[in-house]
């Protein structure tokens, strides 16, 4: 069992994203989830590796469900 917390920046590592307070910051800034009805996973913007990691993570309720729900909210900010 993985006991390791995640974070926003261990999240952008899992997606294969930069990491750093900045680039998390720049990230949120360029995409924002318009529209109620959109997912966070249904974005345009994942490739579908991302996609596929964010849905089995929220589908298995697993113990990154928290951190992408935590990402879903900043990005409709």
């Amino acid at each position: 069992m993985d006991t390791n917390v995640h974070t926003l920046s261990v999240l952008f590592d899992q997606l294969g994203l930069p990491s750093d307070e900045r680039a998390i910051e720049r990230f949120l800034l360029q995409h924002k989830l318009l529209g109620g009805g959109m997912r966070l996973a249904q974005a345009d913007f994942w490739t579908e590796s991302q996609r596929a990691f964010l849905q089995e993570s929220l589908a298995e309720d697993s113990d990154w469900t928290e951190v992408v729900d935590q990402l879903e909210s900043l990005l409709r900010e």
